[in-house]
């Protein structure tokens, strides 16, 4: 995610201020009655505001009943304010797991306690329904998800050239052989600087594959450090990216140039001609919100639904691999109240109603977690090729870094992946500086 640094520091504001620590309850009332209206915080504003308000005003009404939402860019670390002052939200959307979880025990509420949890997520990918769930209970659900197993490419490029979009992995890196050897270009465009936090792109790529190599079960090992990064599973995962964005010839000035290159300005080179002199490269593996990042006459294709120029299709699973899986992220509600109202908006949120009354269609990168949720819906034909991703893993990982403490996964993950991407320290190195800083218990 774009947004880990102030991830991180949330994350330690909240360890900062006692708020992991047990005790009594510093924010919501628990099961206060009524009153006819719910509050719910976020950290998303804009658009995005615009049209989740718009939907819930649509769904409120027929209820009887009032949302005010309040979105705010700074929500990770003002959260945690609301809830030591006794001011918490009846309801809260956290895009990061890690501060939620470290406000369990000032209020927020088991979802087991409003809703039918087992009902509610019978239709969701192995892996969302668990993302927040502590001690058999469940205090966060997705209601919005993100995709990052996505490569982007210009198909008028691929056409041109005659290539096609491969389905399996072979495929893929036959392709990725063919660019090179046909000299056309650049196999991939990847960047993994972002201003404060270079290096969590890379983050990225290595979770593709631990999930995929190791499974769901040896994935979440990985994040509570069960699983050391210097191990055989990890090991195989950067092995196989090395294989790939490493390889001679299949990025543009290599690894020094992939450490300096800004993330965002990254798949520019998917849109242009001239080949390797030009800088043209093909494909490009980055999550749903890299649309924005694009260049604007490519962004005005996109809101015209026009793939001309742009489309994407799902990273493959390499063959032999312990399953197949997708990456990717998601905006968790979590409750401080129990009172029937905010039973409903959870209820609505977090179930496959939500987004039928116009969020789907007036926000281009919704994406429900809810593999019955009606692709009808959606406007983006971006969001149809990420359903249709999720619904083709059988398993969902959540951002693995996101999850990790603070000073590793917004820290020295970070620094030491873009030592390695770089040149200046082996693999060997690089996973035993990451395991050598993992936090003591």
């Amino acid at each position: 995610m774009r947004l880990r640094k102030g991830i991180a520091v949330a994350a330690a504001l909240a360890v900062g201020t006692g708020l992991t620590l047990t005790g009594c309850s510093a924010g919501g009332s628990g099961s206060s009655s009524s009153d006819g209206t719910v509050t719910i915080s976020g950290g998303f504003t804009g658009a995005q505001a615009t049209a989740f308000q718009k939907d819930l005003d649509t769904w409120a009404k027929s209820q009887g009943i009032t949302v005010k939402y309040s979105g705010s860019d700074s929500f990770q670390t003002s959260i945690v304010t609301q809830v030591k002052g006794g001011q918490a939200p009846d309801i809260a959307i956290f895009p990061q797991p890690g501060v939620l979880k470290s406000l369990i025990s000032q209020g927020i509420q088991p979802l087991d306690d409003l809703i039918d949890v087992k009902s509610v997520t019978a239709d969701e990918a192995n892996g969302l329904a668990d993302i927040a769930k502590v001690n058999g209970k469940t205090y966060g659900l997705p209601y919005n998800i993100n995709v990052k197993s996505l490569v982007w490419y210009d198909p008028a490029a691929f056409k041109a050239k005659g290539y096609e979009v491969p389905k399996t992995d072979a495929e893929l890196m036959a392709l990725q052989d063919k660019i090179i050897q046909d000299g056309s270009g650049y196999p991939w465009c990847v960047g993994i600087a972002s201003q404060g936090s270079n290096g969590w792109p890379m983050t990225d790529w290595l979770e593709e594959y631990v999930l995929r190599y190791g499974g769901l079960e040896k994935y979440d090992d990985w994040i509570t450090h069960k699983v050391k990064f210097d191990s055989p599973l990890v090991k195989k995962a950067a092995g196989k990216v090395e294989s790939m964005i490493f390889a001679d010839g299949a990025v543009n000035g290599g690894g020094k140039a992939m450490a300096s290159t800004d993330f965002g300005a990254a798949g520019n080179n998917l849109f242009v001609d001239g080949g390797k002199s030009a800088g043209q490269c093909y494909m490009m593996r980055q999550g749903t919100f890299i649309t924005g990042n694009f260049p604007e006459t490519i962004q005005q294709q996109i809101a015209k639904g026009d793939t001309t120029n742009v489309n994407a299709f799902p990273l493959p699973t390499p063959e032999g691999a312990a399953t197949s899986g997708t990456l990717g992220g998601g905006d968790l509600v979590a409750a401080f109240k129990t009172d029937d109202d905010t039973k409903k908006v959870v209820d609505y949120l977090v179930g496959k109603e939500f987004g039928t009354n116009g969020y789907a269609k007036n926000w281009s990168a919704a994406l429900s977690p809810h593999n019955d949720f009606p692709a009808s819906e959606y406007t983006s034909p971006f969001q149809k090729v990420a359903q249709q991703a999720v619904k083709d893993s059988k398993v969902f990982g959540f951002d693995a870094s996101d999850q990790m403490p603070g000073a590793v996964g917004a820290g020295t993950e970070w620094t030491n992946l873009t030592a390695w991407t770089a040149g200046q320290q082996s693999l060997d190195q690089t996973l035993k500086a990451i395991d050598d800083s993992w936090p003591s218990q």
